[in-house]
């Protein structure tokens, strides 16, 4: 695509990038035909293509953004797919972040939206916050149909729908350590995970624990910053980036790691991305970067790992590949295969390549959007007559469980059931009775 932006836009490195993107798309229209709002839509607009225009004209003529751009930009769940199928190798992750930063700088929000996203920067990125949002929730709810009343507001009823009835037990993290160990690994805490599903992290404790291998955490660590990166906040995604690149490298220094494991694909796609983020920071570049290269998903981890094989329970598993795992970071075949080793029956949905409709805060900030595809994705999951579904992603299980009557749990749950840790929450006494002693 040709690019007419000045010689003083482009000495702006972000910009210089996004020109950079811009000059590789061909107008092919290939990403249209796996783009999920434009499945759903139909509007060019609300395709990589269409998104890719509207960009390049904000960009290259440094327009002020005007609501229609917005609404199309906001549309856009980065599930990524598009970089899939793209023949031509365009970054679209790295221009549409870019569109949301400059959009975040330079366009005034209808107030209660700008309320509602401040919000969300301010709670979700932090457990203690999230945990005292959640309990409020249960007191909130019987105003969901009133909420659901005022479009402005539809995106509290949404949070309100995602609260579960309960929130889970804190779990104390600390060293986990092994004799004869193989290595050294960091497991990433996370923000949403720990509290909505603490267990998640325990299986993969164990797992690891098993394989060979230590889990330290890492003193510091925060949200890993993709939440507020994705609303363009990029001064508050910087940050978290830098406390957990200073966090991690602690650990390097101090006897080294072997990897830096992550159970949030979501999370994943963007700590690989730290090397990229921090690129024009002189103290932070080289040091994200070795923070970039050691980041893995924990199933891409695992694959390589000694881990027992297992009867499964007869148990048949819809698999559900989180966008940000087989788009962002490429990860498709370790989680089936480490499944399938544990001896479940592993069966993937059509349209498998289409996002659930989560992707981070979306399913709040576009519930008719993100419901529309929750429940396109849970009705084709449901389809593989399973008894479960596993994914890699809290946002996935999260949005999927709210269409589905299906117990949805994480791959590393069902793998650790396997080597004969607990039974995940949600499965039957009939499955859990196969437990082997």
């Amino acid at each position: 695509m040709k690019t007419e932006f000045t010689a003083e836009a482009l000495a702006d490195p972000a910009m210089a990038s996004s020109e950079g993107v811009i000059r590789k798309c061909v107008h092919c229209g290939f990403c249209t035909a796996t783009c999920p709002t434009y499945v759903l839509l139909g509007d060019e607009l609300d395709s990589p293509r269409g998104r890719i225009y509207l960009i390049k004209d904000m960009l290259e003529n440094q327009r002020e953004p005007g609501p229609e751009t917005v609404k199309h930009v906001d549309r856009c769940l980065s599930c990524l797919s598009c970089m899939t199928t793209c023949p031509s190798g365009v970054n679209y992750m790295h221009l549409v972040d870019h569109a949301r930063a400059y959009i975040n700088a330079r366009y005034r929000r209808p107030l209660l939206e700008r309320m509602i996203r401040t919000l969300l920067a301010w709670v979700l990125p932090y457990p203690g916050r999230f945990r005292a949002a959640l309990s409020l929730a249960r007191l909130a709810r019987p105003g969901q149909p009133l909420l659901r009343r005022m479009k402005a507001l539809r995106p509290l009823c949404a949070m309100l729908a995602l609260a579960p009835a309960r929130v889970a037990p804190v779990v104390k993290v600390g060293n986990a350590l092994v004799a004869g160990s193989k290595g050294r690994v960091a497991l990433l805490q996370g923000c949403a995970e720990p509290v909505l599903r603490p267990e998640y992290r325990s299986a993969a404790v164990r797992l690891l624990n098993r394989a060979g291998f230590d889990v330290v955490p890492a003193r510091g660590e925060t949200c890993c910053g993709a939440l507020v990166h994705h609303m363009g906040r990029e001064r508050d995604s910087l940050g978290f980036a830098r406390r957990n690149v200073d966090a991690w490298h602690d650990l390097i220094d101090d006897g080294g790691l072997d990897a830096i494991l992550v159970t949030a694909s979501g999370c994943g796609t963007t700590i690989r991305n730290y090397g990229f983020m921090l690129r024009g920071d002189p103290a932070y570049a080289g040091p994200a970067a070795a923070v970039s290269a050691l980041a893995k998903d924990i199933t891409e981890f695992l694959q390589d790992a000694d881990l027992p094989p297992g009867d499964g329970r007869g148990l048949t598993v819809a698999y559900h590949a989180a966008c940000s795992l087989q788009h962002g970071q490429k990860v498709t075949d370790a989680p089936r295969r480490l499944l399938a080793h544990a001896g479940y029956q592993v069966r993937t949905p059509v349209e498998a390549h289409l996002c659930c409709g989560s992707a981070g805060t979306y399913n709040i900030l576009q519930p008719e959007i993100a419901g529309q595809l929750g429940e396109r994705k849970a009705a084709n999951l449901e389809r593989l007559d399973a008894d479960v579904v596993a994914t890699g992603n809290i946002g996935c299980a999260t949005q999927i469980g709210m269409h589905s009557a299906l117990p949805v749990v994480h791959t590393v749950e069902l793998l650790d059931w396997a080597a004969g840790g607990p039974a995940p929450a949600g499965l039957s006494a009939r499955d859990t009775s196969r437990r082997p002693s």
